[in-house]
Parts: structure tokens; sequence; C-alpha cells
């Protein structure tokens, strides 16, 4: 096969809506592949959804029950080989940075893979993954794909917002998820790595619909204003409370936590503006981090916020949650109690970050039932692996 920079550079000149095929050929051509598709990770990150062709033409599958689902969990090559033609059909993942995005399936008429394909497989699908970040750019044949039913236009502009659902460096690894996936109000994450610092902000959302979504926007966005022009966290929660006043006279604010790790000390520096609620995993432990809270953004002018710090140790694990997930109640009035949640922390020690978020949520609409959720509910995971030395 061409060297993966030479596979980069195809894909690179392929027009966006057109890089499916682009693959397609690629891949037929070095290893006379019988079937490619590419799968997007539905925004629910319940179901793959196969990119560019009709739901009845190609089904979409499930990701906890499928062997492209388990490529997609696992983050590692999965082969099937099937029939009497002992054809094998392998399941890449194609992630960027971290950020899971969904899964490349590539049918060979050769089973087992011979010895190095499958390295050369998950290259490509790599390059796939970037190629993909900046195509949608310009198209939303990806987009689309992740659908697996209408968005509210409330969510449309928060799943807009996100940088993502998971990213990873060597100190650290972060994961997220918003429920309903496709109608989520005001809750919302954001982040952002600098050499020494990584920026965490997470909001209580308040209100519903459009007006909920708009107000998460104005706070989000005064937040990244204020991060890029280079101000320190007091100067963020200040810009963004002004702003949020500015416009709203206090008749509506937003609760958010902002956080600031010093990736070589794991040293953190947070704001909590009435803010979701923060519990630490340390050591098989259980237990919440305990923060003063200051107003929330909005609600009067000119606050005052101040800095509080704590420390992180390699191997915590941290979750940043929402009021939708601690006032869910089961259909017989039964809230979601702390013994639940810390039994359901525990329970997703053994996940990767990427797969905590989605399992805790799992497990909530397990408590509340079927029928729609009263409010939105957002989980953040945060593994602290250290700076590694030397």
């Amino acid at each position: 096969m061409d060297r993966p920079s030479s596979v980069e550079r195809v894909l690179r000149g392929t027009a966006p809506h057109e890089l499916v095929d682009a693959a397609r050929a690629l891949l037929t051509e070095r290893f006379q592949a019988l079937v490619v598709e590419v799968l997007m990770a539905d925004y629910a990150m319940a179901r793959l959804q196969p990119v560019g062709a009709p739901p009845q033409v190609i089904e979409s599958v499930a990701i906890h029950s499928s062997a492209p689902g388990r490529a997609f969990g696992a983050q590692e090559a999965v082969v099937v080989t099937e029939g009497p033609a002992s054809v094998a059909t392998v399941h890449l993942p194609v992630s960027v940075r971290g950020d899971r995005l969904g899964v490349l399936s590539v049918t060979l008429p050769a089973s087992p893979p011979t010895d190095g394909v499958l390295p050369e497989l998950q290259d490509f699908a790599d390059a796939l993954g970037h190629a993909i970040v900046v195509a949608e750019r310009d198209t939303d044949l990806f987009v689309r794909a992740r659908r697996a039913e209408r968005l509210t236009l409330a969510a449309e502009m928060q799943w807009q917002l996100l940088p993502g659902r998971s990213c990873s460096r060597p100190e650290y690894s972060v994961g997220a998820q918003l429920e309903p996936a496709y109608a989520v109000y005001g809750d919302n994450f954001d982040w952002s790595a600098s050499a020494d610092h990584l920026t965490l902000t997470v909001n209580n959302g308040m209100g519903e619909g459009i007006d909920a979504a708009l107000l998460t926007n104005l706070a989000v966005n005064a937040l990244r204003n204020a991060r890029r022009a280079g101000l320190d966290l007091i100067g963020q929660a200040s810009l963004a409370d002004q702003a949020i006043h500015g416009q709203h006279l206090g008749r509506q604010y937003l609760s958010m936590l902002l956080l600031r790790f010093h990736l070589p000390t794991g040293r953190v520096e947070v704001i909590d503006a009435g803010s979701p609620r923060v519990w630490r995993l340390r050591q098989g432990t259980v237990e919440p981090v305990e923060l003063e809270a200051q107003l929330p953004l909005g609600m009067f002018e000119d606050s005052v916020y101040t800095v509080q710090h704590f420390q992180l140790e390699p191997g915590d694990r941290l979750f940043f949650l929402s009021d939708g997930v601690y006032d869910v109640m089961s259909p017989s009035g039964e809230p979601y109690s702390r013994r639940a949640l810390v039994r359901a922390i525990t329970n997703t020690r053994l996940l990767p970050s990427s797969q905590v978020p989605g399992a805790i949520l799992e497990e909530l609409v397990g408590h509340r039932g079927p029928g729609p959720a009263a409010d939105d509910a957002m989980v953040v995971c945060l593994d602290w692996h250290g700076r590694p030395q030397g």
C-alpha cells in the first residue's frame, strides 16, 4: 500500500463528500477489498451508522453487541472470518487524539489477514479519521451519519458547540456524554489544552429548549473569548458573568465549574460558580471534592470570583455530574441516591474514561425507567495519569 503520507495526500486532495469513495478505491487497489464501509457513532453512543448509504441498504449496528462495536469500544482491530469462502472482515477504530469517531470495516479475500496487514489498515483508519475531521467543515455527510433520529434544534446547537466527546494526552484522558442525546437543552462541557495546562469547563444549563441552548452558547463563547485573550481563570469567569448579566440582567444565569489543570504537577485551580458537583475515585475510595460554591454566572452585576485549589495524584479519576444525574426519580418516586451513584462509579472503575459516561448514564436510564427525561444529564470523566518522567 502507499506509505501513510501518500494515503494522507490522496485523502486530503479528495472532495469532502467523496472521501468514503476515495478510501474504498485505495483499499480495493492495495488489498483487493471486497467491501469497505465507514460507520459513525451516533450521538447517543449506542449505534454505528453507515456513511452515505440509505438505512434500508445498510443497517446500523449496535455498539454493545456487534463486532464493529467491539472494535469501537476496545479501540483495537477485530477480525471476523465469514462463510465458506474464508473471507475476513476487519473492523478498525477510527479516532483522532482519543476522540472516537467510528469504525472502518474492510472485507478481505484472504483469512486470516497476513502479517503486516492489520498495522497498515490501522494506519489507514487513522489517516481517514483526520481527513473526516477536516472534511466535516465542508460537508454534512458525516454529521448526518451520526443521527439515529432527528435532533431538536436546541440539541443541534449544543452538539455543534462541543469540542468532542473524548480526548487524551499522556497526562490525562477525558470522556463526556450528554443525555437525552437527541433533545439536550443546556448542559455542556468544553476543554482546551496547551503545553502545560488543560482548561475544562462544565455547566448545568438553565431553562429548556432554545432559551437554554442560547444561554449556554453565550457563556461558552464568552469563556473561550476570555481564554483565548490570555485571561486567567478569574478573568474568564468575570467576563462570562458580565456577558450573561448584560444580556439577561439577572433573569437568566448559569451554574458552571471552571478548572485549570497544571499538567507537570497535577495542581488544579477551580472556580465553583454554583456548579455541577465533583467526585473523586482514589485507590478504590469514592468521595466528593468539597468546594466553596460561589454565585452562578450572570446572576448579579460585577460578581467577584476567587480561585480554590486541590491536588491530583496519578491514578485519580474525577467525575463532574450535573443535577440531571442527582435529581432523577424512579417511576415510584425514589430519587437516585448517593449510594447508587457510588456503586455506578465503582462498577465502571475498569472502563477507560471514554466509556465511563455512557455506562453511568445507561444505569441512570435504568433507574428512571421508560419515558422522556425531565432534565438534562451530563457526565464528564477525567483520568489523571500525571506527566511521564524523563
